[in-house]
């Protein structure tokens, strides 16, 4: 199978660490800055390391940006540079385009121009920084899709004892339970006692759960915000 090309343009913190993540992942990564310093303690970690002026479309096209299956568009320092960016990159036909925005106003003329992502790396940290310290139950967070998110939370006390069923997890929230994580005691070959987590990818309406579980919700936005207000967590 032919790896997934990525083009990574912009080498700031964010940049740099999507770059060098999507290589460790065995991706094919064509990282792309103004910086000859920063190119050069990058060309190691990725498939190719090229200086670049993002806003010259003809050294974009030669730098093989159009082979790209995605690209991720990091330019944090210059507003103006990152939508000639996009805009030279949706030309050259790449399908799916990233953009890191640093304004409300950034997203709305990166989606105008035809950015197929914008993100708020953040603002989304700081979103999360609060959501650990609000409710510090809720491990994970992810968003699926602008109705549906992804919730890994540490099952609430009044669901102790109970079945996914006779819990009304479903019914009584709105929301699925698509995977138990579970610590199970153990005795290690010297005698230690230890914990095993065990993960129940397809959990059954009969499936227990007990104090300490991490439970793999699925639902709407608006049924997830109903089981983050239970304050019986332990």
């Amino acid at each position: 199978m032919k790896k997934r090309q990525f083009g990574v343009i912009g080498l700031g913190t964010f940049g740099f660490n999507v770059a060098a993540e999507l290589a460790k992942k065995g991706m094919q990564v064509l990282a792309i800055d103004n910086d000859t310093e920063i190119i050069n303690r990058i060309s190691e970690s990725v498939t190719q390391a090229l200086v670049v002026d993002a806003t010259d479309e003809k050294a974009m096209f030669n730098a093989g940006i159009a082979d790209c299956d995605s690209v991720i568009i990091s330019i944090g320092e210059s507003i103006e540079t990152s939508i000639l960016a996009t805009l030279i990159v949706k030309e050259l036909g790449v399908k799916n385009v990233i953009v890191k925005c640093v304004s409300l106003w950034h997203s709305k003329v990166a989606a105008k121009l035809g950015a197929d992502t914008v993100v708020y790396p953040e603002f989304e940290m700081a979103k999360k920084l609060v959501d650990s310290i609000i409710t510090p139950n809720i491990l994970e967070q992810i968003e699926l899709s602008k109705d549906y998110n992804l919730l890994e939370i540490v099952a609430p006390k009044e669901f102790w004892g109970k079945t996914i069923k006779t819990s009304g997890i479903r019914n009584n929230y709105g929301i699925n339970v698509i995977a138990v994580r579970k610590q199970i005691p153990i005795v290690d070959d010297n005698g230690h006692t230890d914990i095993k987590e065990e993960i129940n990818m397809v959990p059954g309406a009969d499936d227990e759960i007990n104090q300490n579980d991490v439970l793999v919700v699925v639902g709407s936005h608006s049924s997830l915000e109903k089981i983050k207000k239970i304050k019986d967590i332990k």
